[in-house]
């Protein structure tokens, strides 16, 4: 991927934010030295990742995955049931390199539900899909909201079975990474990485963490439609925005956008295989 300055490892250029002009964002990303990664959150989604990704010779890849919240029942009424093999079907295609994204999410549960079975069934949804992600030798994205208690003693348990898979290289990363410091450690610790999107961009709140920060462990994103960076704070973001995110880590650690490019860059090609 040598003519692909900057890599936005999580976009959702999938969604029906981009109904009428997907093609048009994903070239002008690529028209800026910008790859990309499209991650799915259900099958539907995942496959239209997919499909995307299979339209470029270069620079798009996708990810497959039901997001915790596909679980739970949307304003249509519609839910998703997790299918082994619809996903792995999607998984093994060649320009799909991650499972994702997978997590939990606990932020929008309330009283009136039966919060400990939500719960449960989002661990055991996680767990299917970690599974998926070692029978193929892919790795994982992780998403995570109010919920990295559960999510730190889940993984820590599936890593401590599974000891030997991607032992000296990262296996997966926590996407849209908003925790402290001593969360991210405990994340690195246990073989993953962290990606940031464009909320470092107004907020200092992760100054810190990312003047320390190891070469080798956080990428960029957008997370696109949402997150979008200063200043186009508002409007719809998209991947060719990342670029801003690197700009400010490069600010904030005191790089040039060259160096941030070519550190996240080769994180990305580590973990993804890109």
């Amino acid at each position: 991927m040598p003519q692909y300055l900057y890599v936005d490892t999580h976009s959702h250029v999938n969604l029906n934010d981009y109904r009428d002009d997907a093609d048009e964002v994903i070239r002008r990303a690529l028209n800026n030295n910008v790859a990309m990664l499209i991650a799915g959150t259900d099958y539907k989604s995942s496959r239209r990742a997919l499909d995307l990704a299979n339209k470029y010779q270069a620079g798009v890849y996708c990810a497959v995955g039901l997001h915790p919240d596909g679980l739970a029942d949307r304003p249509s009424g519609e839910h998703e049931i997790f299918n082994y093999e619809m996903y792995e079907k999607l998984a093994r295609f060649n320009k799909t390199v991650a499972i994702g994204e997978i997590g939990l999410d606990y932020y929008h549960l309330d009283i009136d539900q039966d919060v400990a079975l939500i719960k449960r069934n989002q661990q055991h949804l996680l767990k299917e899909q970690l599974t998926l992600a070692l029978n193929l030798d892919l790795p994982v994205i992780i998403h995570c909201r109010q919920a990295h208690d559960d999510m730190l003693k889940l993984l820590g348990e599936w890593r401590k079975e599974n000891k030997n898979w991607r032992k000296n290289k990262p296996w997966g990363v926590m996407h849209c990474f908003s925790g402290n410091d001593d969360l991210a450690w405990q994340y690195f610790n246990l073989g993953l990485i962290v990606s940031f999107t464009g909320l470092i961009t107004f907020s200092k709140q992760w100054d810190d963490l990312i003047r320390k920060l190891p070469d080798d462990k956080f990428m960029i994103e957008t997370d696109c439609p949402y997150m979008t960076p200063e200043p186009y704070r508002g409007a719809r973001n998209e991947p060719v925005l990342v670029q801003l995110v690197a700009k400010r880590i490069a600010e904030i650690k005191n790089l040039t956008m060259e160096r941030v490019a070519e550190l996240t860059s080769a994180n990305a090609k580590e973990l993804f295989g890109i």
